[in-house]
């Protein structure tokens, strides 16, 4: 296997801050020329790459910006939950857009139509890929290895009590992925916002940090704003209303 050891100097990712530029079906931001003002955005700013979701998006961002795109594929097949580049067919929608970097749920639940987590990250590898593994747990890990990624992230890691705040990231995950595999580089992704989450995750031993959200996805910010608001104002009408009954 490739030394992928953090403190080397050569890593399949290139060290620093992704940017997430993505935005779900619903939201008005979800749109190709959106997404490329936002790359250039983060490229402007010192960020050493990008992540991108979709062949139109992952296309013109590749071909906006000098930076190297991590390209995935969200698509929902019946029968099974993995939807973040599930089979061999996204996999070549990402190719064919121009990335050179795949990321992929590297769980061990079953993949649509019966295909293998190894089978697609040979499939990738094969095509000159590098893969990026979205782990949920650090047991995802080691199969994940075994199939043959190149980068572990934390990705699909949920909320526990071992997050730096509600809402926040898992700093503990990172750290016990790299001590279990100093040679592999780590990547943090999920629920980065702030600058104090970014130098804990590269304390913990991260030398990548992924932030989406938090950087790019205003219609999400608005809505969790906004459902704040509301909570504290019916709080205050209930209020309200119990004093002018008592």
């Amino acid at each position: 296997m490739t030394d992928h050891t953090n403190g080397s100097a050569e890593l399949p990712l290139p060290r620093g801050v992704f940017i997430s530029c993505q935005a779900p079906e619903e939201s008005p931001l979800r749109d190709p020329h959106v997404m490329v003002s936002m790359a250039l955005a983060a490229e402007k700013a010192g960020a050493s790459g990008i992540r991108a979701e979709g062949v139109a998006d992952i296309s013109q961002i590749v071909r906006a910006v000098k930076l190297p795109v991590i390209g995935i594929r969200k698509k929902h097949y019946d029968g099974s939950e993995v939807y973040i580049t599930p089979t061999r067919f996204e996999v070549d929608e990402i190719a064919a857009a121009g990335a050179h970097i795949v990321a992929l749920d590297a769980t061990p639940r079953p993949r649509p139509g019966g295909e293998t987590l190894g089978g697609v990250v040979s499939h990738a590898r094969l095509l000159g890929l590098t893969v990026m593994a979205d782990l949920s747990t650090i047991e995802d890990a080691a199969g994940a290895l075994e199939a043959g990624v190149d980068v572990l992230g934390t990705t699909l890691v949920g909320a526990s009590e071992d997050d730096v705040r509600p809402g926040g990231p898992n700093l503990r995950a990172i750290e016990e992925l790299a001590r279990r595999f100093p040679d592999v580089q780590i990547v943090a992704e999920g629920r980065f916002a702030t600058p104090d989450d970014v130098r804990g995750a590269f304390l913990a031993g991260a030398s990548t940090v992924v932030v989406g959200k938090a950087v790019t996805d205003a219609y999400a910010l608005t809505l969790d704003l906004v459902a704040a608001a509301d909570a504290v104002g019916a709080r205050a009408a209930s209020v309200n209303v119990g004093v002018i009954r008592h």
